[in-house]
Protein backbone atom coordinates (compact mmCIF):
# COMPACT_ATOMS: atom_id res chain seq x y z
CA UNK A 1 0.00 0.00 0.00
CA UNK A 2 1.43 3.23 -0.93
CA UNK A 3 0.85 5.65 2.21
CA UNK A 4 1.69 9.13 -0.14
CA UNK A 5 -1.37 11.38 1.05
CA UNK A 6 -3.02 8.60 3.08
CA UNK A 7 -4.07 8.75 6.40
CA UNK A 8 -3.33 5.58 7.45
CA UNK A 9 -5.29 3.21 9.86
CA UNK A 10 -4.49 -0.32 11.67
CA UNK A 11 -7.11 -2.10 13.59
CA UNK A 12 -6.27 -5.48 14.92
CA UNK A 13 -9.50 -7.65 15.05
CA UNK A 14 -9.14 -10.34 17.32
CA UNK A 15 -10.56 -13.80 16.74
CA UNK A 16 -14.39 -14.28 16.85
CA UNK A 17 -14.96 -10.57 17.08
CA UNK A 18 -16.07 -7.84 14.21
CA UNK A 19 -15.63 -4.51 13.93
CA UNK A 20 -16.83 -1.59 11.45
CA UNK A 21 -15.76 1.54 10.36
CA UNK A 22 -16.44 4.21 7.25
CA UNK A 23 -14.74 4.95 4.54
CA UNK A 24 -13.62 7.87 2.26
CA UNK A 25 -13.80 6.93 -1.79
CA UNK A 26 -10.84 5.85 -2.82
CA UNK A 27 -9.66 4.46 0.28
CA UNK A 28 -7.66 1.21 -0.09
CA UNK A 29 -8.69 -1.80 2.53
CA UNK A 30 -6.09 -4.48 2.96
CA UNK A 31 -7.51 -6.84 4.97
CA UNK A 32 -4.84 -9.77 6.41
CA UNK A 33 -5.04 -13.15 7.76
CA UNK A 34 -2.68 -12.89 10.54
CA UNK A 35 -2.00 -16.98 11.06
CA UNK A 36 -3.59 -18.53 8.19
CA UNK A 37 -6.83 -20.70 7.10
CA UNK A 38 -9.18 -17.82 8.84
CA UNK A 39 -12.10 -16.50 7.41
CA UNK A 40 -13.48 -12.99 7.09
CA UNK A 41 -16.87 -11.77 6.48
CA UNK A 42 -16.99 -8.61 4.94
CA UNK A 43 -19.90 -6.37 4.46
CA UNK A 44 -20.01 -3.21 2.87
CA UNK A 45 -22.72 -0.43 2.18
CA UNK A 46 -23.12 2.88 0.67
CA UNK A 47 -22.46 5.61 3.07
CA UNK A 48 -24.74 7.68 1.59
CA UNK A 49 -27.87 5.27 0.78
CA UNK A 50 -27.31 2.08 3.39
CA UNK A 51 -30.43 0.20 1.43
CA UNK A 52 -27.50 -0.25 -1.59
CA UNK A 53 -25.52 -2.63 -0.45
CA UNK A 54 -22.78 -5.21 -1.64
CA UNK A 55 -24.58 -8.44 -2.47
CA UNK A 56 -22.52 -11.27 -3.72
CA UNK A 57 -25.22 -12.66 -5.61
CA UNK A 58 -25.20 -9.83 -7.94
CA UNK A 59 -21.63 -9.37 -8.13
CA UNK A 60 -21.88 -13.31 -9.15
CA UNK A 61 -24.35 -12.58 -11.86
CA UNK A 62 -22.21 -9.63 -13.16
CA UNK A 63 -19.15 -11.14 -12.99
CA UNK A 64 -20.43 -15.09 -14.19
CA UNK A 65 -17.60 -16.50 -11.89
CA UNK A 66 -16.70 -17.17 -8.35
CA UNK A 67 -12.79 -16.72 -9.08
CA UNK A 68 -12.60 -12.90 -8.41
CA UNK A 69 -9.47 -11.79 -10.04
CA UNK A 70 -7.47 -7.76 -9.31
CA UNK A 71 -9.50 -5.69 -11.68
CA UNK A 72 -12.62 -7.19 -10.60
CA UNK A 73 -15.46 -5.36 -8.98
CA UNK A 74 -17.86 -5.98 -6.14
CA UNK A 75 -21.40 -5.03 -6.89
CA UNK A 76 -24.64 -4.04 -4.91
CA UNK A 77 -27.96 -4.64 -4.71
CA UNK A 78 -28.34 -1.68 -7.32
CA UNK A 79 -25.83 -3.27 -9.78
CA UNK A 80 -23.36 -0.27 -9.48
CA UNK A 81 -19.50 -0.93 -8.54
CA UNK A 82 -19.05 -0.52 -4.76
CA UNK A 83 -15.33 -1.85 -4.76
CA UNK A 84 -12.54 -2.93 -6.90
CA UNK A 85 -9.56 -5.78 -6.13
CA UNK A 86 -6.55 -4.49 -6.18
CA UNK A 87 -4.61 -6.93 -4.90
CA UNK A 88 -4.81 -10.66 -3.23
CA UNK A 89 -2.78 -13.62 -2.47
CA UNK A 90 -4.95 -16.52 -2.27
CA UNK A 91 -7.43 -16.37 -5.43
CA UNK A 92 -10.22 -18.39 -3.31
CA UNK A 93 -12.87 -16.63 -1.56
CA UNK A 94 -16.57 -17.28 -1.15
CA UNK A 95 -19.79 -16.18 -2.70
CA UNK A 96 -22.30 -18.54 -1.55
CA UNK A 97 -22.73 -19.03 2.05
CA UNK A 98 -24.30 -16.50 4.08
CA UNK A 99 -23.20 -15.64 7.98
CA UNK A 100 -23.47 -17.89 10.69
CA UNK A 101 -25.93 -17.42 12.97
CA UNK A 102 -27.07 -18.72 16.75
CA UNK A 103 -29.68 -20.97 14.71
CA UNK A 104 -26.75 -22.72 12.87
CA UNK A 105 -24.91 -23.63 15.92
CA UNK A 106 -27.99 -24.74 17.37
CA UNK A 107 -29.07 -26.95 14.64
CA UNK A 108 -25.93 -28.25 13.25
CA UNK A 109 -23.75 -28.74 16.15
CA UNK A 110 -26.39 -28.53 19.31
CA UNK A 111 -24.88 -25.17 20.96
CA UNK A 112 -26.58 -22.32 22.28
CA UNK A 113 -25.73 -19.07 22.22
CA UNK A 114 -22.30 -19.56 20.24
CA UNK A 115 -20.68 -16.41 18.72
CA UNK A 116 -21.80 -15.66 15.45
CA UNK A 117 -20.82 -13.60 12.66
CA UNK A 118 -24.53 -12.60 12.31
CA UNK A 119 -24.09 -11.40 15.55
CA UNK A 120 -20.86 -9.74 15.55
CA UNK A 121 -21.82 -7.65 12.22
CA UNK A 122 -24.89 -6.28 14.24
CA UNK A 123 -23.04 -5.28 17.11
CA UNK A 124 -19.89 -3.57 14.74
CA UNK A 125 -22.67 -1.72 12.45
CA UNK A 126 -25.47 -0.57 14.96
CA UNK A 127 -23.33 2.88 15.82
CA UNK A 128 -23.68 3.78 11.74
CA UNK A 129 -27.33 3.15 12.14
CA UNK A 130 -27.70 -0.21 10.22
CA UNK A 131 -30.57 -1.92 12.13
CA UNK A 132 -29.56 -5.78 11.57
CA UNK A 133 -31.33 -7.85 8.60
CA UNK A 134 -32.87 -10.68 8.68
CA UNK A 135 -29.58 -12.45 7.55
CA UNK A 136 -26.22 -10.96 6.08
CA UNK A 137 -24.72 -12.12 2.72
CA UNK A 138 -21.15 -11.17 2.94
CA UNK A 139 -18.51 -11.72 0.36
CA UNK A 140 -16.44 -14.45 2.32
CA UNK A 141 -12.70 -13.69 2.27
CA UNK A 142 -10.58 -16.94 2.49
CA UNK A 143 -13.33 -18.82 2.72
CA UNK A 144 -12.68 -21.94 0.26
CA UNK A 145 -15.99 -23.15 -1.06
CA UNK A 146 -15.92 -25.91 -3.58
CA UNK A 147 -18.51 -26.99 -6.56
CA UNK A 148 -18.68 -30.45 -7.79
CA UNK A 149 -19.86 -31.60 -10.95
CA UNK A 150 -23.01 -32.66 -10.11
CA UNK A 151 -23.60 -28.88 -8.43
CA UNK A 152 -23.00 -30.18 -4.73
CA UNK A 153 -21.00 -27.17 -2.43
CA UNK A 154 -18.91 -27.83 -0.21
CA UNK A 155 -16.17 -26.13 2.28
CA UNK A 156 -12.75 -27.26 2.86
CA UNK A 157 -10.20 -25.70 4.84
CA UNK A 158 -9.21 -22.19 3.75
CA UNK A 159 -5.66 -21.93 1.40
CA UNK A 160 -4.65 -19.10 2.90
CA UNK A 161 -1.68 -18.77 4.67
CA UNK A 162 -0.21 -16.51 7.44
CA UNK A 163 0.19 -13.12 5.57
CA UNK A 164 -2.21 -13.50 3.22
CA UNK A 165 -4.27 -10.51 2.15
CA UNK A 166 -6.80 -8.92 0.21
CA UNK A 167 -6.54 -5.44 -1.31
CA UNK A 168 -9.79 -3.28 -2.12
CA UNK A 169 -10.34 0.29 -3.22
CA UNK A 170 -13.84 2.06 -2.38
CA UNK A 171 -15.39 3.38 -5.10
CA UNK A 172 -17.71 5.53 -3.01
CA UNK A 173 -17.84 6.40 0.75
CA UNK A 174 -18.79 3.26 2.41
CA UNK A 175 -19.83 1.49 5.75
CA UNK A 176 -17.52 -1.93 5.78
CA UNK A 177 -18.20 -4.37 8.55
CA UNK A 178 -15.75 -7.51 8.94
CA UNK A 179 -16.09 -10.11 11.34
CA UNK A 180 -13.23 -12.95 12.05
CA UNK A 181 -15.62 -16.07 11.49
CA UNK A 182 -16.10 -17.70 15.20
CA UNK A 183 -17.00 -21.35 14.09
CA UNK A 184 -13.95 -23.57 15.10
CA UNK A 185 -16.42 -26.52 15.29
CA UNK A 186 -15.97 -26.83 11.28
CA UNK A 187 -13.05 -27.29 8.85
CA UNK A 188 -14.24 -23.41 7.35
CA UNK A 189 -11.55 -22.06 9.61
CA UNK A 190 -9.06 -24.80 9.90
CA UNK A 191 -11.02 -25.73 13.07
CA UNK A 192 -9.01 -23.33 15.18
CA UNK A 193 -9.87 -19.10 15.09
CA UNK A 194 -7.67 -16.54 14.73
CA UNK A 195 -7.00 -12.63 14.55
CA UNK A 196 -7.15 -10.62 11.62
CA UNK A 197 -5.74 -7.37 10.04
CA UNK A 198 -7.70 -4.23 8.86
CA UNK A 199 -5.52 -2.21 7.58
CA UNK A 200 -6.93 1.10 5.47
CA UNK A 201 -5.38 3.93 3.51
CA UNK A 202 -7.53 6.97 3.64
CA UNK A 203 -6.85 10.25 1.07
CA UNK A 204 -5.82 12.84 3.28
CA UNK A 205 -8.29 15.33 1.83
Amino acid sequence: MNSTGFYKQSIHIPAKTGYALRVKKGSRIRITDLEGQQVVDFVAYDAQNINNRLDPGVTLDVLRTYRIKPGQCLYSNRYEPLISIVEETVGIHDFFNSACRPEMYEVLYDKKNHPSCYHNLNTALEPFGIVPPDQHYPFNLFMNSVVDGEGKIDVIAPESSAGDYVEMEALMDLIIGLSACPCEESVCNGYHCTPVQLDVESPSV
